[in-house]
């Protein structure tokens, strides 16, 4: 993507866990680490339900006009319980077509029955990226993101838990496939290898790669690194390995 600006819309917080790469989930540990007395599988609104929408005193809206709004990265957005807000929030996004929304979720079984009536082939406004923590989930979920009528979409590894093949789902409708690791207290570890092989599969299918984060345990060249939170985007970065097919896959927004 070029120079953006990135906003964050939590329309509702809380999540239950899904699948391994869930074990470990950030917003239960923030939640704990904040002392929230409400149970983090409790799926909420939040006072910024309505962001997209919300307008300054001026008139102008909050979110501006070109931003890349983040959306739902305290929960899932195809969250089943959340079914009953999640109407508003496809029309907020239609409204908003000056802006792209961006969604992961490990629930991509349930997009079509969580699509508006009127998605047709796809909103030119939404990006949606499928999570796969393993193998075992990428060849799950992976078949069902290739059927789906999505304009953008990418695919994310994270957590990576292990070596994960995408070859055969590798192709010009994926737009870039991200890698992380796990972040938090005795969270498993991500060994180099796995990444710098992903990212082999993808310059061999011409599809975008970034590193993400390297996760609080890393392994590199067989020695297991602890790298503290502030640091882990910061030394993903400075690995030097993502690969970029355009500066900007991306329609003007």
């Amino acid at each position: 993507m070029s120079e953006q600006n990135y906003v964050t819309w939590n329309p509702w917080h809380g999540c239950t866990k899904y699948s391994e790469g869930c074990r470990y989930c950030y917003v239960y540990r923030q939640d704990e680490a904040y002392g929230s007395t409400i149970s983090s599988e409790q799926c909420r609104k939040t006072q910024n339900y309505n962001l997209p929408v919300k307008k300054k005193r001026d008139g102008s809206f909050k979110v501006e006009a070109g931003s890349i709004v983040m959306t739902c990265f305290t929960s899932d957005f195809l969250l089943k319980d959340a079914d009953e807000w999640r109407t508003d929030c496809w029309e907020m996004i239609k409204s908003r077509p000056d802006c792209m929304f961006y969604f992961f979720t490990k629930r991509i079984e349930r997009f079509l029955e969580c699509a508006p009536a009127d998605w047709g082939d796809g909103y030119d406004n939404v990006i949606v990226g499928c999570t796969c923590e393993n193998q075992d989930r990428a060849d799950y979920r992976l078949p069902i993101f290739a059927k789906l009528p999505i304009k953008y979409k990418t695919i994310i590894i994270g957590p990576m838990l292990g070596p994960v093949n995408l070859e055969n789902y590798l192709n010009s409708s994926i737009c870039e496939v991200t890698c992380s690791g796990e972040s938090g207290i005795n969270v498993r570890p991500l060994n180099y290898d796995w990444v710098l092989d992903v990212r082999r599969q993808c310059i061999n299918k011409g599809v975008s790669f970034q590193f993400h984060q390297t996760g609080a345990y890393f392994i590199k060249d067989g020695r297991m690194y602890h790298v503290p939170r502030r640091f882990q985007a910061q030394q993903a970065r400075k690995a030097g390995i993502d690969y970029k097919i355009v500066d900007d896959y991306l329609p003007d927004i």
